[in-house]
């Protein structure tokens, strides 16, 4: 290179001031520039047409993030590394410039090819293990990217400043305190996503519930720093992830895990409302299928208790007698027991609550079939829209707080009275 640069373009300029240093210069850049085109214009799809037609999916996937683009960007560094020292006429200062200007390009383009290999690395996890979802590698992942980024840090600065990276090395021993401050966050998520990932505590996913961060929906991405969870309304919640470990949370998956979603209700029934049965009551209800065998199932019992108590010489008084709200209580439950979307192996009972100022609360206490959301709330709701309906079958009614329309009629109807009289 050196005599074709002094035969064919030196000598012809030899009364140009820096002439051949300014011709190598353009050479060299030339060269760079060329060896660059020839790697991504030729190598880079060669091998990405292979990568294509390669059954394997670890090539598509470092392909896909672009690590040999990365890569590629050392050749021209290298050639302007190396071919620095035979341009004429440089001098020194420029010579070390480039030279080091070079070393530092290279250090970065190295550290960012590995930061890309490094995702495509957590790319085939996911794919590949089955594990992915409640083991994911990518904090992990990215901490070594961190210590990557800061060897190439220092290797650049060493680079830039001519001096050894064990000068600077040695100068980080008192920059200790400096760093963990900085660092504090990063410890602290790191810490976090190993007690997080060893102890299952959290996938790509899940569904919780952290109202201190605003966040209720699915986990959609687990990093060192950061949890994202897409809520219902579609927004976006980022979480520290050493949050999820200093404040709580609820994780829904034991739910979806466990096959049963729990509907806990209660009908407020007016106590006022609840009275004994009638014995042509009794026989009226007996047209509901539901509850002909438990009718006559309790009309024996009492019989049998009354008949001892009448043996004995008691008072009447003391004879037990069936009420509407255990009546109605007992269609609850055969109605949830016949339900084809209640789940029949898990809890189901009917239960009445303390009396309140607002009524009796009588209490739904059971799990659906179907733990998806729309399916749950459905079946919630045809459940309790038959049990409201049904109600006055059994002469019972729902307790509501009087509205403006119904005091306003009351008014009018007081009202009324004293003009009638007068009349």
């Amino acid at each position: 290179m050196q005599d074709f640069i002094d035969s064919n373009l030196v000598r012809p300029l030899a009364g140009i001031p820096y002439a051949s240093t300014l011709v190598g210069l353009l050479a060299l850049a030339l060269i760079a520039w060329l060896a660059n085109w020839l790697t991504r214009r030729v190598l880079l799809v060669v091998v990405g047409r292979l990568a294509k037609a390669s059954p394997t999916h670890w090539d598509d996937a470092i392909m896909g993030r672009r690590v040999l683009a990365r890569l590629a960007n050392v050749v021209p560094a290298l050639i302007v590394l190396g071919g620095i020292a035979l341009v004429p006429g440089v001098p020194d200062w420029l010579d070390m410039v480039v030279r080091n200007v070079a070393l530092a390009y290279v250090a970065l383009t190295v550290a960012m090819a590995i930061g890309n290999l490094l995702d495509a690395l957590n790319d085939i996890y996911e794919q590949t293990s089955r594990h992915a979802v409640r083991r994911p590698i990518k904090g992990y992942l990215q901490l070594v990217k961190i210590g990557i980024y800061i060897i190439a840090a220092v290797l650049m600065i060493a680079s830039l400043i001519g001096k050894s990276p064990l000068v600077l090395l040695t100068g980080l021993g008192a920059m200790t305190a400096v760093l963990m401050l900085v660092f504090k966050d990063t410890i602290l998520s790191l810490v976090a996503s190993v007690q997080l990932s060893s102890n299952d505590m959290l996938r790509v996913g899940d569904w919780i519930e952290m109202p201190s961060q605003n966040a209720d929906g699915d986990v959609i991405d687990i990093s060192l720093h950061t949890v994202k969870v897409q809520n219902w309304d579609k927004t976006i919640s980022t979480i520290p992830t050493w949050k999820l470990i200093s404040e709580s949370y609820r994780n829904w998956r034991g739910m979806s895990d466990f096959g049963g979603r729990r509907i806990k209700r209660a009908l407020l029934i007016d106590q006022t409302s609840v009275r004994f049965l009638q014995p042509e009551e009794r026989q009226h209800l007996r047209r509901i299928a539901l509850i002909d065998e438990y009718l006559d199932k309790q009309q024996a019992e009492l019989a049998a208790y009354n008949a001892q108590l009448e043996a004995a010489g008691k008072d009447p008084v003391n004879n037990r007698r069936a009420t509407n709200l255990g009546t109605f209580r007992a269609y609850m439950t055969a109605y949830l027991r016949s339900h084809p979307g209640v789940a029949h192996d898990m809890t189901l009972m009917v239960r009445q609550l303390d009396p309140t100022p607002t009524g009796l609360p009588l209490q739904v206490y059971c799990f659906s079939a179907d733990v998806n959301w729309v399916p749950y709330e459905n079946l919630a709701g045809d459940i309790f829209d038959h049990l409201l309906a049904v109600l006055p079958e059994f002469g019972l009614r729902i307790f509501q707080q009087p509205s403006g329309a119904e005091l306003s009629t009351a008014l009018a109807g007081l009202r009324a009275v004293p003009a009638a009289a007068e009349d």
